[in-house]
């Protein structure tokens, strides 16, 4: 993707419809008059005066407990230096939006225009009545020191530089990990740290704490080896500096142990790397380039363990790991400071969590089939959902038993559950489709692609490694549509099968099209016409292999796109009758909806079928279906024909999967409100499960709940996801987003994984693949 294009995306996807990232919501009803009187005057002055004769009041009665304030001045924005605090903002929003995603924190982002460091700490000091906790952000060095310590000493809720403390914790239970591989203990082993800003110092500290000795240390910053003789050196980098003054980095890493980088990419070599003692580690960090590239390394030295700071390689050092679950346990037991000890619980809780067996779900988001620890594996995934009930209660505990907890904990295993239900254990379902879809990467036909919205769901999915769109219609119009809206085609293939170029491979797909309708009512002059229609066309790829899914159904009614599908591609072998299935992404979690799209009126052997499709699709995805078959009447309290066929279906489906979870037929309040059915129904076996799965009684009930759900309920859709054709062909609804575009490509991708007869990391480059597409048959 070019730089340009990349600036568009970036500035469309900030400035679209609301501006920014987030929003205030509120927590209470506020639609009536007596809602308005309580939540403002005259009923605030209640908590207001509870407040005023007891400041800890403010935890009972506003959202102190649970705010935090994302604050910067602007001056070390990523790798854009001092840029100012206006220019801070999208990143501070972002880090509110990790912090809300990961761990359920709500959080004001605040840019304050100053810049000494006195002021500054005056500043947000002041701020203390209304946070629960400060995270400080891209605040330069060495002021980002003084301004921490200060505000620790005068404040008596937690505050932490993320950008210092974040890559401490998180490369310190690599450390661990990795020292307890290569056989090395800590006291004794040789570190060579090239970048002596914010975070590689605080790094320092932290392994000064876990043990390491400051006269193993040798430090390199842009002015060369830290030695005594210099003159610009603080306090705390004095006492890693050392005697000699013609360190190069290249005499340091001879018989060193550790390399240590936060600097700059490629500075580092592989003879570097060989010198180093045996069984080495390198934690190369510098972002986006390590400072030396992860093959190179491993390569370099067989028996070396390497960490960076990116996704695509194993051991990514993420700051995600900690800070929403530091914060997350500090608030709980409302601590008065994010000390030593909490740090270093969240550090060994991260290294001990690597060594425990890995939930398949993460298995599944990294399309690997065991992760195990190892020397690939010495920290968890960013998307392990334990993160969030192993770190926080580490943290929570350290800081009951160091002291600074004003609310402690006395059931953990309760604590446990109720940080589980914040977000949902299932709630990161769309964040595992789509790693697990970039891991393995599939060819994806786009049926429509003369329309705006495909080609840059297009450019997008190519972009981000998740899919190799192949873009199917008339060539200059494609071009002539990308031209003008600045989207860059020149990597992704367009075939036209109007075009004399692809008459021989549209003969070729007629000839097996005639064979397979023949005796259907299709002679070969309708064969060979039909093959230039782009459903037509695009479904032949997918079932000779020269694609492997299909995306179709923008411009077209739902009918007509899905019948191509089922006359070239056909059901699955057990399969009597497709059906379409949506995943609702909910804050509570996903929601499995069908069928939404397909089936008018089934019968109670239909509808059996569709939920066991459809339970089959949710395991699929690494979750446990729990399923309610959905009616307007609870367990035979009517005797209506419509009820009786849900009740026959759940009846045929507990028949012949026994061991599925599935009730019914019941309403759709009842499907929600475990109490209620304990209470009415205890024989139910949704009476102590969670439901999320829906099996509709007819399309119309469906459909409609699926819009509601998404129009009105704010739902995030997925689908509609086509269950039980033999290949990948997933069919858009009328006027989807680029947003849905994308959904659906993940999870035609996916499909394609799982239909593949090969699924285990045959993902190839992009390179590789588009060299191989010039060759193939399907660009002739």
């Amino acid at each position: 993707m070019s730089k340009e294009l990349r600036r568009e995306q970036a500035l469309e996807y900030h400035s679209k419809g609301r501006p920014g990232k987030i929003e205030v919501i509120p927590t209470k009803e506020a639609k009536t008059q007596r809602d308005l009187s309580l939540a403002y005057s005259p009923g605030v002055a209640e908590p207001c005066k509870e407040i005023a004769a007891n400041k800890e009041n403010a935890y009972k009665y506003t959202a102190k407990g649970n705010l935090v304030a994302v604050i910067s001045n602007g001056t070390a924005v990523l790798g854009l230096g001092d840029i100012g605090p206006e220019a801070s903002k999208p990143v501070m929003e972002g880090k509110g939006v990790l912090f809300k995603i990961f761990a359920d924190i709500d959080v004001f982002d605040i840019e304050v225009n100053e810049k000494d460091p006195q002021k500054f700490v005056d500043i947000v000091a002041a701020l203390e009545p209304t946070f629960g906790g400060i995270n400080l952000e891209d605040i330069k060095a060495p002021e980002c020191f003084e301004i921490e310590t200060k505000l620790r000493e005068r404040l008596k809720i937690p505050v932490m530089h993320d950008d210092q403390h974040g890559t401490a914790i998180i490369s310190s239970a690599a450390l661990l990990n990795a020292l307890e591989l290569q056989r090395k203990k800590i006291e004794k082993v040789e570190f060579v740290v090239n970048g002596a800003g914010a975070a590689a110092m605080a790094c320092v500290r932290l392994y000064i704490s876990l043990g390491a000795r400051y006269e193993n240390f040798i430090l390199f910053d842009k002015d060369g080896v830290l030695h005594k003789g210099r003159t610009d050196l603080d306090d705390e980098k004095r006492k890693f500096a050392v005697n000699r003054t013609d360190w190069t980095l290249e005499k340091a890493m001879k018989d060193a142990d550790v390399f240590l980088g936060l600097s700059v990419g490629n500075v580092v070599t592989t003879d570097m790397v060989k010198s180093m003692a045996k069984n080495p580690i390198v934690f190369a960090m510098a972002n986006p380039d390590p400072e030396i590239p992860y093959e190179l390394a491993v390569e370099a030295r067989k028996d070396v363990i390497m960490a960076t700071g990116r996704s695509d390689y194993p051991n990514q050092v993420n700051n995600v790991l900690g800070f929403p679950y530091i914060f997350r346990g500090a608030l709980d037991v409302r601590a008065t400071q994010i000390n030593e000890a909490m740090k270093l619980a969240a550090v060994k809780a991260l290294a001990e969590m690597a060594k425990t067996a890995v939930p398949e779900i993460v298995n599944l988001a990294y399309n690997e089939k065991n992760i195990v620890f190892g020397p690939e594996y010495i920290i968890p995934k960013p998307l392990d959902p334990r993160l969030l009930s192993v770190v926080a209660p580490a943290v929570a505990r350290a800081a009951m038993e160091s002291g600074v907890a004003q609310h402690p904990i006395s059931d953990w295993n309760l604590y446990k559950v109720e940080l589980n239900k914040r977000l949902g254990l299932d709630n990161q379902l769309l964040r595992v489709i789509s790693a697990k879809a970039r891991s393995n990467p599939k060819r994806v036909v786009f049926a429509d692609a003369d329309n705006l919205k495909i080609l840059k769901a297009a450019q997008i999915v190519f972009d981000e490694g998740i899919a190799y769109p192949i873009l199917l219609g008339n060539t200059k119009k494609i071009q002539a549509i990308a031209a003008e809206n600045s989207i860059d085609l020149t990597e992704l293939p367009i075939i036209d099968p109007l075009s004399d170029e692809t008459e021989e491979k549209r003969n070729a797909y007629a000839a097996l099209f005639f064979d397979k309708r023949k005796r259907k009512g299709v002679n070969f002059y309708e064969s060979k016409k039909m093959m230039r229609d782009r459903n037509y066309y695009g479904s032949m790829m997918v079932e000779t292999g020269d694609a492997d899914a299909m995306i179709s159904g923008l411009l077209k009614n739902y009918p007509d796109a899905i019948r191509p599908a089922l006359q070239i591609i056909g059901k699955e072998e057990s399969v009597k009758k497709i059906a379409g299935m949506y995943i609702m992404i909910t804050k509570k979690g996903p929601l499995f909806l069908a069928d939404t799209t397909v089936n008018f009126n089934p019968t109670a052997e239909e509808l059996a079928d569709i939920t066991i499709m459809v339970a089959r699709e949710v395991s699929n995805f690494n979750i446990t279906p729990r399923i309610a078959m959905l009616s307007y009447s609870n367990f035979g309290s009517s005797n209506s024909p419509e009820a009786q066929i849900v009740a026959q279906a759940t009846a045929i489906v507990k028949h012949r999967n026994p061991k599925l979870i599935v009730d019914g037929e019941m309403q759709a309040s009842l499907a929600f409100s475990k109490e209620v059915v304990r209470d009415n129904y205890p024989f139910s076996e949704l009476a102590e499960h969670d439901v999320n799965t829906l099996i509709f009684p007819n399309l119309a009930a469906g459909n409609i709940a699926y819009n509601l759900l998404k129009e009105v309920g704010g739902a995030d859709a997925i689908g509609p996801i086509l269950l039980g054709l033999k290949k990948p062909v997933h069919v858009l609804q009328l006027g989807s987003s680029v947003r849905n575009i994308i959904n659906m490509t993940l999870v035609a991708v996916i499909d394609a994984q799982m239909k593949s007869k090969s699924n285990t990391g045959d993902a190839v480059s992009k390179s590789s693949w588009w060299k191989r597409r010039r060759n193939s048959p399907i660009n002739k």
